[in-house]
């Protein structure tokens, strides 16, 4: 089911879903179904599985020279989202990014995603590799994420890329984006970011889901500027409680967020990492209150491959 109709069938209730992170090459999909099977009492209607694009190393061989080598350190989107559909019963929503694959990759991973019933995609542009100052494409790839939900877009109506092709099947994907309440860090401002927003919703995406945030009047000022720019698809919060001292530094430099003065405050007086874990849980449980009581269709939650917290603050809201 789409999430647009899960959200249609929910009549107004606030709905739970997670996203989490593939294994690392070498674990189990075991360790997907132990963080998983504890958020199963709260319905989630769908669960979202990031796509983690290949990495380069330079090794050293011979005479000095230097070997590019291409590592993936989380494969297995695609088959993690077909064993959460069939385990659990529940829509599983694949990222797919504009980095690290052609137009003609596009494709092939829509197709695959078809053939398993997945009836939802997240298009994203994703981030540079390290290796990267700033993001590039593929030579026959796309450089924003519009140009993804297009060619996504064009797939629903049965258009493929070999235009020789016959009898070709429309598919019927949902596409999702993302959207950044404190502005993507490559936008010079909020209002050329929700231009951005307005082209891929035009291009043919139906719902949007945002980072991160811990500060709810940034959330619902930024919902409010959408609107009156004629964005009227449901926005999906985004929400990720804090669990270590470390992060007051990692998310505002890696996810370009503020952190309200409160919880930098109240995280400072923690003596331990436990002590930082119920700060950030009791934070994100008042968060999703408020928003449930705004009447928000989904709360979506970064689990980062853990469920513990997510599943206290969930038992708190829903």
């Amino acid at each position: 089911m789409k999430v647009t109709e899960h959200i249609k069938k929910a009549e107004g209730k606030t709905q739970f879903s997670f996203e989490i992170l593939p294994p690392l090459k070498g674990q189990h999909i075991q360790s997907i179904f132990d963080n998983i099977d504890p958020l199963m009492e709260f319905k989630p209607p769908f669960i979202d599985v990031t796509y983690h694009r290949e990495e380069y190393l330079y090794k050293e061989v011979e005479n000095g020279l230097l070997r590019k080598q291409v590592v993936k350190k989380r494969p297995g989107t695609v088959g993690i989202c077909a064993a959460i559909q069939n385990k659990y019963g529940v829509d599983a929503i694949p990222h797919i990014l504009c980095g690290g694959f052609t137009k003609e990759d596009t494709e092939n991973f829509l197709v695959d995603l078809d053939f398993l019933d997945i009836d939802n995609v997240m298009a994203l542009r994703g981030d540079a590799v390290k290796s990267e100052t700033y993001f590039r494409p593929e030579k026959e790839g796309h450089s924003y994420a519009s140009e993804l939900v297009t060619q996504i877009e064009e797939l629903n109506n049965g258009k493929y890329l070999d235009e020789e092709l016959q009898n070709t099947a429309a598919t019927n994907f949902c596409i999702g984006v993302a959207a950044y309440p404190e502005k993507h860090m490559e936008a010079p401002c909020i209002e050329s970011d929700i231009h951005f927003l307005k082209k891929k919703i035009k291009n043919g995406a139906t719902y949007i889901v945002t980072q991160m945030f811990f500060d709810n009047q940034k959330y619902f000022n930024f919902v409010e500027k959408c609107r009156e720019e004629g964005i009227t698809v449901p926005i999906i919060p985004g929400l990720k409680p804090i669990a270590t001292k470390k992060q007051l530094n990692l998310i505002p430099h890696r996810f370009h967020v503020d952190l309200p003065e409160n919880l930098i405050l109240e995280v400072v007086k923690c003596k331990d990492n436990n002590a930082v874990r119920q700060v950030g849980i009791e934070w994100c449980i008042a968060q999703s209150r408020e928003l449930r009581k705004a009447g928000i269709p989904v709360l979506h939650y970064y689990s980062m491959g853990k469920s513990t917290n997510i599943k206290t603050i969930a038992e708190a809201v829903f």
